[in-house]
């Protein structure tokens, strides 16, 4: 009997994103590791790699983040370890974590998790899957275009950005709901993802659902391909970059870039900062060190992170420690 069609779908994802990391010299080992919450997207992912598993020749491995964020989070873990034993994964593991830091409860919970997960990867060449949708697309589109944060962050998250692997982001929330059921998996309901308290939870239940009404559906799908359109674009303007970039110099020479479109001239400089230590980079900074060469007045240096200054001298760009 064929499967459900949801099935189907989130099978297919999982052979193309493993199609594709090989491709690009990833899996060599064969260990493929799922990471599971006990939700609909993550469980609907581990039991397609695990079908996929013996066709592929591949070895999956469960990797379950418990936060501790929540009263009873580690029995929800042991019943998402359970489940994947169940379903036949040879190797699960129970990753707890601690969430600390700047930024919210949110960003330091994805800290922690991308932290513990690079931790646990079984082999160098490992890909770790996540179960992010097409709907965690949209939703991250959404957060970029709304907080001016450039082509980058508009692009959304990238199917394939190792160890990272997101196969399922052409696939809904609801398909993989649809595919857990046809299964007979029991997923979980976190109920942080209906807590207006979040910003995203307030864009999947009040901002989306009202571009889809306003703008008569297809919205999701079209963030989506928007997202992959600007990826695209990115790609091709950081290849060429990354021409203009040989080697890695400790200075650039401003007279040479100064006719470069500040399109390519401000990924030149990223690509440089970041070569040279400073590990964050804010939008309104890049565009002050980007004006030290296309809109140069004699102005001072640029503080950036790590107590470091972007300055010009003698039409040169250097990067020197800020005095004390």
């Amino acid at each position: 009997m064929r499967p459900d069609e949801a099935v189907s779908v989130v099978r297919t994802a999982v052979r193309r994103l493993v199609t594709a990391a090989r491709k690009a010299g990833h899996l060599s080992s064969g260990q493929l590791a799922v990471a599971v919450s006990g939700g609909a997207d993550s469980l609907a992912l581990a039991a397609a790699a695990q079908h996929q598993a013996r066709r592929l020749n591949l070895t999956v491995h469960g990797l379950i983040v418990d936060h501790g964020l929540q009263p009873g989070s580690d029995k929800i873990a042991e019943t998402a370890a359970e489940q994947l034993k169940e379903l036949g994964l040879p190797h699960v593991t129970v990753l707890a974590t601690k969430v600390e830091g700047p930024g919210g409860m949110e960003a330091a919970a994805r800290r922690a998790r991308y932290e513990v997960l690079r931790r646990a990867l079984p082999a160098e060449d490992a890909i770790v899957l996540l179960g992010h949708t097409r709907d965690d697309q949209a939703e991250t589109v959404l957060l970029g275009l709304g907080r001016g944060s450039g082509p980058r962050s508009i692009a959304g998250m990238r199917p394939l950005d190792p160890p990272w692997g997101r196969p399922l982001l052409g696939v809904t929330r609801a398909q993989t709901e649809r595919a857990c059921t046809a299964q007979g998996l029991a997923y979980w309901s976190d109920p942080h993802n209906v807590d207006p308290a979040f910003t995203r939870v307030r864009l999947r239940r009040e901002v989306l659902p009202l571009l889809e009404d306003v703008l008569q559906g297809g919205v999701a799908d079209a963030l989506a391909r928007t997202a992959a359109q600007l990826r695209e674009d990115n790609d091709a303007l950081d290849a060429i970059a990354a021409e203009m970039l040989v080697g890695d110099p400790e200075e650039l020479d401003t007279r040479s870039l100064a006719d470069t479109p500040a399109a390519v001239r401000r990924r030149v400089l990223r690509a440089w900062l970041r070569r040279r230590g400073v590990t964050e980079l804010t939008d309104a900074q890049l565009r002050d060190v980007d004006a030290l060469i296309g809109e140069w007045r004699g102005q001072g240096g640029v503080l950036l992170r790590g107590s470091l200054v972007a300055q010009r001298a003698h039409g040169r760009l250097q990067l020197v420690r800020a005095s004390p």
